[in-house]
């Protein structure tokens, strides 16, 4: 049975198998460091034969970057289809962390592209980042925040894409601190609880009351 199920598993094309080389060795090295003899030796091909499926390098890192945008922008794309409550924003976080942990590719090649360059860098920001800094859309049954009424809502967009980014590009250097592996189910719960604690506390704080109440008379 379990033979004719991987028989009836078509194997992947030859053009699957350069993305999937391609996007680890960009994530790995970066554009700049990646040549395409890099991708054709992962896959097993000779360098000439990538040009049946891909132009030139350039066309195969934006053939990547698609991939991995169109996958890591469908939980925004969900939440922004109905009404925005507490749950399905803590549900949306929850889903994006977990799509980092299964596939870190995005931040790491995003890393790269930040220190370093590529094509289609501002593109890439724009497509994946910018909804995210849109005028706050008012959470269902709660009051202003102090993140939405201070104007620090961009601030508080990029820390966190980068509470989670950084952490499947830095976490594995604290691997021997930890005492495990980061991307084991109990990191990922442990990460997951502090995330959502932070996100709450932003939710649930009001200000400095001292400082926003008016002055008393006398």
């Amino acid at each position: 049975m379990d033979n004719q199920a991987a028989a009836a598993t078509p194997a992947p094309s030859t053009a699957q198998r350069i993305l999937d080389a391609a996007e680890d060795l960009f994530a790995e090295k970066g554009y700049s460091a990646t040549s395409l003899g890099d991708v054709a030796d992962r896959v097993g091909i000779r360098s000439p034969s990538l040009y049946n499926h891909f132009k030139n390098k350039e066309a195969l890192y934006e053939a990547v970057l698609e991939r991995l945008l169109t996958e890591f922008s469908v939980p925004l794309s969900e939440l922004d289809s109905g009404p925005v409550t507490r749950e399905r924003v803590f549900h949306w976080l929850e889903t994006i962390v977990r799509q980092h942990h299964a596939n870190p590719n995005l931040a790491r090649l995003l890393q790269h592209a930040a220190l370093s360059g590529g094509p289609h860098t501002n593109a890439l920001i724009d497509q994946l980042f910018s909804p995210m800094f849109r005028p706050a859309t008012q959470i269902e049954g709660a009051e202003n925040t102090l993140i939405e009424s201070s104007g620090l809502q961009p601030w508080a967009v990029m820390a966190f894409n980068n509470l989670v980014m950084s952490y499947v590009t830095m976490a594995p250097m604290y691997r021997d601190l930890l005492g495990q592996d980061p991307f084991s189910d109990e990191a990922l719960d442990n990460q997951l609880n502090l995330i959502k604690t932070l996100l709450r506390a932003v939710f649930e704080y009001k200000g400095d009351i001292a400082l926003s109440a008016p002055p008393s008379g006398g």
